[in-house]
């Protein structure tokens, strides 16, 4: 059994909540990075300059993560906030996925570095093994918890509303304008990325994982895991190449999907499960 993809029924997140989900997912992260911006040597003074490593920082990156807790908890208690957990634990998918998530991104990095040239240029970036069980933990905790928002609850919103390919590529584009004032700061990862590139690849890997969210039934999890291998610090440097690589694998993505991809019942649209599984 697994969880249909209705939305009738009690603790459910109505789709008006994109609205205060967002206002809270942008309002958190920007405000938070526009005083860096605006103010640099008062915000400095007061918490230290801003880096990846920051906590401040980390509040930013969290922001679609809490805007999602709020807004499920505000539309359906505590007990839906509890349901809406259990997508954490959804991991049924097609072992195609699986194969992508282990194999597949890893050879579009070490691609798109072959393409860059840099491929066996610079040696392996940690000295130890402990400096690595470090930075693996690092992006552990970081990126991939944005995903509770942008998967978790902004997507099945949007697939209400829209076929999943036009979901996956109106979230991508918030997705990666979301990130914009990161790359307004000398102290943040993103400092020394061209936001175009990146931008375009947000759109691009959007759509793969609106694919990937539908196939697995509305997991939390493997989106989460496919952002995790997207900041996975093992692999090569491949910017800007990576970008158009990610692009092609979207279109092979919604080509060999287009049945679903541009079928509107096809869209998973819970935030919260039912208290019964439902046969799909």
């Amino acid at each position: 059994m697994a969880i249909g993809s209705s939305n009738t029924g009690m603790h459910q997140v109505p789709s008006i909540a994109l609205v205060p989900f967002l206002v809270i997912a942008f309002g958190l992260a920007w405000g938070i990075l526009a005083l860096f911006i605006l103010l640099p040597e008062r915000m400095n003074a007061i918490f230290g300059e801003l880096t990846g490593q920051h906590p401040l920082f980390f509040l930013a990156v969290y922001a679609p993560a809490i805007a999602a807790f709020i807004v499920v908890t505000f539309s359906s208690g505590i007990y839906g906030l509890r349901r809406y957990f259990i997508r954490l634990f959804l991991w049924r998918c097609s072992p195609a996925w699986y194969a992508f998530l282990i194999i597949g991104i890893p050879l579009l990095f070490i691609g798109g570095s072959a393409m860059k040239g840099n491929l066996l240029a610079k040696p392996f970036p940690f000295s130890s093994f402990q400096a690595l069980l470090i930075a693996l933990l690092s992006m552990a905790i970081k990126g991939p918890v944005e995903e509770f928002g942008w998967r978790g609850l902004a997507l099945p919103l949007l697939q209400r509303k829209f076929a999943p390919i036009w979901a996956g590529l109106i979230l991508g584009v918030i997705w990666g304008l979301w990130h914009f004032p990161a790359f307004l700061l000398s102290g943040t990862p993103q400092s020394a990325w061209s936001f175009f590139p990146f931008f375009v690849g947000s759109v691009a890997v959007s759509v793969i994982l609106t694919q990937l969210f539908n196939a697995s039934g509305g997991s939390i999890l493997l989106p989460a895991l496919f952002h995790f291998q997207l900041i996975n610090p093992i692999w090569p440097d491949a910017q800007p190449y990576d970008t158009i690589l990610f692009v092609v694998a979207a279109v092979l993505v919604v080509w060999l999907n287009r049945n679903k991809m541009f079928t509107k019942e096809a869209g998973i649209i819970y935030v919260v499960p039912k208290s019964e599984p439902i046969k799909r």
